[in-house]
């Protein structure tokens, strides 16, 4: 396989109430706005023009995420690989390329019909310098925006579209209640960029994204705020077992959760041996709700 998902790129998210968005990403999670209108709402996180982009919506959830492929080549090669194994993919025309502010674009829908799967080369880099209102330094480019952790309804389903025709590389399992485990897997050095789990007893869809920081202090100040009410807390502060993120989670505006966190580790895929664990937590992480 010569052509590989790298990265992460954007998340597009459905909002009733963008500018509740705005309080949330920016002034909590210190991610910059680029473009604030009644009806739409983009943040960064680094050099990128946006990472995250909130659309006015009549429901609450996630639209699309994007994955970068780095080259139109990769996007072609992907394309068609994902066409013999009977994916309806389209290839998305200039328009709707320029309101991602990339240069390529196709789409095809996640197995369980929950958003679009957006696959994309040449993301636009932006004039401005990332400033974060709270000096934030977020741990993203070429590592692209975090993680998402997805509720699936069918584990093999997604090991073969993920591993198999995407290219990613298994970084480990976690044995979750329930009999359930947990699939972590990686396309760059992060730790995971995409992790899911068949998980009878939770919604089916994306349970959140992760974005980390460098500096334990920004994590430690924003949690502070949680606590004092800006946002409803889903999992205490704690540290994962796999990835070693020491992070809190909190519920977003549209519904789904967002891990904030620091300190995760890097994968050598000369060296690395993919484990299995039989907890999420060394310690902390306790669930709220």
């Amino acid at each position: 396989m010569t052509a590989r998902v790298k990265a992460l790129g954007y998340a597009v998210v459905g909002s009733t109430d963008p500018a509740a968005w705005q309080e949330f990403g920016s002034g909590l999670l210190g991610l910059q706005v680029g473009h604030s209108s009644k009806d739409r709402l983009t943040l960064r996180m680094d050099q990128f023009v946006h990472r995250i982009d909130i659309r006015r919506a009549a429901t609450d959830g996630v639209i699309a995420i994007g994955w970068d492929v780095g080259s139109p080549a990769a996007l072609e090669e992907i394309t068609a690989r994902l066409t013999s194994a009977g994916y309806d993919v389209t290839a998305r025309d200039a328009e709707a390329a320029a309101e991602r502010s990339v240069n390529g674009l196709a789409s095809f829908r996640d197995p369980d019909d929950n958003y679009d799967i957006e696959l994309f080369w040449g993301l636009r880099n932006a004039a401005e310098r990332f400033v974060s209102p709270i000096g934030a330094r977020f741990v993203a480019g070429d590592l692209g925006v975090g993680h998402a952790f997805q509720v699936v309804r069918d584990e093999q389903v997604y090991t073969e579209l993920y591993l198999d025709l995407l290219g990613f590389r298994l970084s480990d399992h976690i044995d979750m209640p329930g009999g359930v485990s947990g699939v972590f897997t990686h396309c760059n050095p992060r730790h995971h960029s995409f992790a899911f789990a068949a998980s009878p007893n939770r919604p089916i869809g994306v349970g959140h994204f992760m974005f980390e920081v460098d500096d334990l202090d920004i994590v430690g100040r924003s949690y502070d705020h949680v606590l004092a009410g800006a946002a409803p807390i889903l999992s205490t502060f704690g540290k994962h077992t796999n990835d070693k993120m020491v992070s809190y989670y909190v519920r977003s505006p549209s519904g789904f959760g967002i891990e904030y966190g620091t300190d995760g580790i890097l994968i050598d895929d000369e060296s690395w041996l993919p484990t299995r664990y039989d907890v999420a937590h060394y310690w902390g992480h306790h669930r709220t709700s």
